[in-house]
């Protein structure tokens, strides 16, 4: 057996590693959430994104406020 062939086998073996593992993937405990899982609309879609993007700026605001209260202390200390 040459290096080629080895490693030719070991890409099969791999390869149907994975392909085993996909074929069983939602037949276990997930595969009563995909079953019921569904795309959002676009309101929905719409909707998250808009509390994402106010989480991240309260998020943002709360830092720049600790980092303003750092600042002014050790300025005035």
């Amino acid at each position: 057996m040459t290096k080629t062939e080895g490693f030719i086998d070991k890409a099969w073996k791999i390869q149907n590693t994975i392909e085993n593992k996909g074929k069983h993937f939602g037949k276990g405990k997930y595969g009563r959430i995909f079953k019921i899982a569904k795309k959002p609309s676009e309101e929905e879609y719409t909707k998250t994104i808009e509390i994402s993007i106010l989480g991240l700026l309260v998020l943002g605001l709360v830092g720049f406020g600790i980092y303003l209260l750092f600042y002014w202390i050790w300025t005035f200390y």
